[in-house]
């Protein structure tokens, strides 16, 4: 029997074998995966999709959002949050409530199970943002963001132009 021995690619290898621009897309797709397997390890009661959910909810507050509003925030389709809404409503971590200026829609509010989740991991989550931004420097985590907002923009006007 032959064996084939397993050999790792290394990050830096990846960008000597292809143009960057190649690397840097497949990175991001690897980098996805190992965050989200992470994430959904991290919390016994929620997936990493759904922790997203609700941080994305966090950023609204005036008004609770709609799903189509928080479909835009996540990008994502409102298919795809309906799904997510679903099964937090479901756990009894989110409500959906009847808009009182417009009965088409549903808002979308915490429960207090949900603020005692948050209570309960609050300090972990910190722990974890330490881990994952270690050695990395403010103005990096600036500049990162700055390019893949601008990779955002980008896929966005592509979306608006087909």
């Amino acid at each position: 029997m032959q064996y084939i021995a397993y050999m790792q690619i290394t990050n830096d290898q990846i960008l000597n074998m292809m143009p960057p621009q190649f690397g840097l897309f497949g990175l991001l797709f690897a980098f996805m995966n190992r965050l989200q397997a992470a994430g959904d390890s991290f919390y016994e009661e929620i997936t990493c999709k759904q922790w997203f959910l609700l941080a994305c909810m966090k950023l609204y507050s005036k008004e609770a959002p709609t799903a189509n509003e928080l479909a835009e925030t996540m990008g994502c389709s409102r298919q795809n949050v309906k799904e997510i809404l679903n099964a937090l409503v479901k756990k009894e971590i989110l409500v959906l409530k009847q808009d009182d200026n417009d009965k088409r829609k549903q808002r979308i509010y915490f429960t207090s199970k949900q603020k005692k989740l948050a209570k309960k991991y609050q300090n972990k989550e910190m722990d974890f943002l330490k881990l994952l931004y270690e050695g990395i420097s403010e103005k990096e985590i600036r500049s990162v963001f700055k390019i893949i907002s601008k990779m955002e923009k980008n896929l966005i006007e592509t979306e608006v132009a087909s």
